[in-house]
């Protein structure tokens, strides 16, 4: 099996009611927005849907519902992020059966695991599925770092095609392309380093604020891969103010709020997180609500189905 790791794919976020039950109508209007705004897959469950507050019934309820309402128009990949091994291969062949075209898979979550644990971690999970599988490289959120090294003990294993390179180092880009050629797809993780990391060869952006913005985002990635750059960077730099929201603590509630200004989606999170309030709440809706007012227009051709 194989997926097309190219394009934009959307980390979405997990809608829920005010009564903490998933809002699959509300969802399903921000996915129709994603899909006729031109994106190539859709990541569910990431960091940014809120995993963590996700029983396992819930997980493959959402899966099971995007691949129904998908239906096929791009591929739906399910985020695995678990503390133990035995459960990240359950999770995986529970995917595969439900109907997920792919994985993406975070190192061991809450150990501090070792790099010959990390790749044996990875290991046991691509020989317990035929998914294709992306590895999420992030060690400044989950401090656990993919090198160079253990991508390489990796690429005996055909199903563990892509990175979401994450780290933050805009030259590791240059460094996975030098050792490795094509062998891996690459897809920059971190938005206000995006349009950096499509320059120097990225395949792929596993975005945050396409959520609000789906048309800016696939816009942007399609002006550079057209070496389109004057174009791409004059909405790059509109849109950096509210990129940044995707790297902090509480990017979840930031750009939940973003998706409410876009009409793409609710506040509601799930405890332990809280709405935002107060002054924050002022600065990010200062943010969200200036970019808006100078919203730029696209060039045609730039973005859609």
């Amino acid at each position: 099996m194989s997926i097309n790791w190219t394009g934009v794919f959307p980390a979405v976020t997990t809608k829920f009611t005010a009564n903490d039950e998933l809002d699959f109508k509300a969802f399903d209007i921000n996915i129709e927005a994603q899909l006729e705004a031109g994106v190539n897959g859709i990541v569910l469950g990431g960091s940014l849907g809120e995993a963590s507050v996700l029983s396992d019934e819930e997980k493959f309820a959402l899966l099971s519902h995007t691949l129904s309402f998908v239906n096929g128009r791009v591929p739906v990949v399910l985020n695995i992020s678990e503390a133990t091994t035995k459960k990240a291969i359950e999770v995986a062949v529970k995917a595969e059966k439900i109907g997920a075209d792919g994985l993406m898979l975070l190192p061991p979550m809450r150990y501090y695991a070792s790099q010959d644990e990390t790749v044996a971690f990875f290991s046991a999970v691509a020989e317990n599925t035929r998914l294709p599988i992306m590895i999420y490289n992030n060690p400044v959120d989950y401090k656990i770092e993919v090198t160079l090294d253990m991508f390489e003990a990796l690429s005996k294993y055909d199903n563990i095609q892509a990175i979401k390179e994450s780290t933050r180092d805009v030259s590791n880009v240059t460094r996975l392309i030098n050792r490795f050629g094509d062998r891996f797809k690459i897809l920059t993780g971190v938005d206000p380093l995006a349009m950096e990391s499509i320059v120097m060869g990225a395949d792929g952006w596993v975005a945050g604020l396409v959520d609000a913005f789906p048309r800016e985002t696939v816009a942007i990635f399609r002006l550079i891969k057209q070496n389109r750059i004057a174009e791409a960077l004059t909405i790059y730099r509109w849109f950096l103010p509210v990129l940044e929201l995707d790297v902090h603590p509480k990017l979840v509630q930031y750009i939940k709020m973003a998706e409410v200004a876009t009409g793409l989606g609710t506040e509601n999170v799930r405890a332990p997180r809280l709405a935002i309030e107060g002054a924050e709440r002022e600065k990010v809706w200062k943010i969200i609500n200036d970019a808006l007012a100078v919203r730029p227009e696209l060039p045609a051709g730039s973005w859609g189905k």
